[in-house]
């Protein structure tokens, strides 16, 4: 049985980039990482520009009181300037237009008195170069802009945009496919006879995929049979990068999945980790590296299990840098005190306090409480035996979603 750390740094041992494809600018792209760096073709801005609506003027023109000048254009956004200024001149502009040869200050239209084509500067103190935005000052042709390993938010989106790519190398994200065991489910549009349950596996390890940066494929309940739980899990490695089966894992007699692993070519490297919930976990690969998880029934175990294991090994399939899980030494609002066999990650919520973040344990009945794991954003730490943590003592935390 391993602990948490080893049985991590195992499953991440076997975890590598997927191949870049090309993404298109699309939403679709939204949250990929990308797999080169990416430079600047142009300067942006690309000539000087004026900050606010005003007049192109030379400082030095406007050094004495009440200064009148001669405006000699009018230059809007969009529109190249014609005229150069000269002494005692000014150019009408706007926001985002150009500023003309000559100038070297905008002065905003409230600080000007304007009858016919003069205007009188009210502005006493007219710096140099105040109120233009100069070539170049968001970036320059040829640099870099975005790193290889950035994720593509919206503002990335905004930055390629701007240097003209439509289309950029990225990491795609993983194809994770999704097989629940047993005789005892049925889908959540079946009511359930007696002896079975409804199928919450499926869903919410579809939701933990998405959240975690992969995308799910459901495929189906596999029986207690040999032959429909070995069909199922090949169509799982043949058309996913990362396999999840949900139960069956154990050692009972109808626990299949990892006899049919071992007739599928698929290495074991470990079956159990000293965790709680989680215990009956497996992690393997197949001959062609793709990534196998034989997760608890219990879906709160299932559902840590992911967190802790599964999660990171997608980060780092999408090329992310940070594998993950997210951990943070954090003060607990309230005292906790139970016993626990192996150290244990119980559904907690995260609380904005004057200090800082605190974390508050949740009630929870165990593995089979998923209510109970519902509003959790984290996972409390608690050592394993007999515990008392006073209110403000810090645990480790795992963050399940961004602060």
């Amino acid at each position: 049985m391993l602990d948490v750390a080893d049985a991590l740094a195992e499953v991440l041992k076997h975890a590598r980039p997927l191949k870049p494809e090309f993404a298109a600018l699309t939403t679709a792209a939204l949250r990929q990482v990308l797999a080169v760096d990416i430079a600047a073709d142009i300067d942006v801005p690309p000539f000087d520009k004026s900050l606010r609506d005003g007049y192109a003027v030379r400082a030095a023109d406007c050094a004495t009181p009440a200064a009148e000048l001669r405006v000699i254009e009018e230059v809007p956004a969009g529109k190249v300037p014609t005229q150069t200024v000269g002494p005692g001149e000014a150019v009408r502009i706007f926001t985002g237009a150009p500023i003309p040869p000559g100038a070297d200050a905008v002065v905003m239209q409230e600080h000007t008195q304007r009858s016919g084509e003069r205007i009188r500067i009210t502005d006493p103190h007219v710096q140099p170069r105040q109120h233009i935005y100069a070539q170049g000052t968001e970036m320059k042709a040829g640099t870099t802009v975005l790193a290889a390993g950035t994720v593509i938010n919206p503002a990335a989106f905004g930055v390629l945009a701007s240097v003209g790519k439509t289309a950029v190398p990225a990491y795609p994200f993983p194809r994770v496919g999704i097989i629940v065991t047993g005789d005892e489910l049925v889908e959540a549009n079946t009511k359930p006879k007696p002896g079975q349950i409804r199928n919450s596996n499926g869903p919410m390890l579809a939701a933990q995929t998405v959240r975690a940066g992969g995308l799910p494929r459901y495929l189906g309940i596999a029986r207690d049979d040999r032959t429909i739980t070995r069909s199922l899990i090949a169509e799982g490695i043949d058309v996913s990068d990362v396999v999840l089966i949900a139960g069956g894992v154990s050692v009972g007699d109808h626990d299949l999945v990892p006899s049919v692993l071992q007739e599928l070519g698929v290495t074991i490297h470990f079956r159990q980790v000293r965790v709680k919930p989680g215990k009956p976990l497996l992690f393997g690969t197949s001959p062609k590296g793709k990534l196998v998880f034989g997760l608890p029934g219990n879906p709160a175990s299932s559902y840590v299990a992911f967190e802790l294991f599964v999660r990171p090994s997608l980060r780092v399939l999408g090329g992310h840098q940070q594998s993950g899980p997210r951990t943070m030494q954090l003060p607990l609002s309230e005292a906790i005190a139970e016993t626990n066999d192996r150290p244990t990650y119980r559904p907690a919520v995260l609380e904005p306090h004057e200090t800082g973040w605190h974390v508050r344990p949740l009630p929870w009945t165990g593995a089979p409480d998923l209510v109970g794991m519902q509003p959790a954003d984290a996972l409390v730490v608690l050592p394993a035996g007999e515990i008392r943590v006073d209110a403000g003592m810090r645990l480790p935390v795992v963050l399940l979603e961004a602060l």
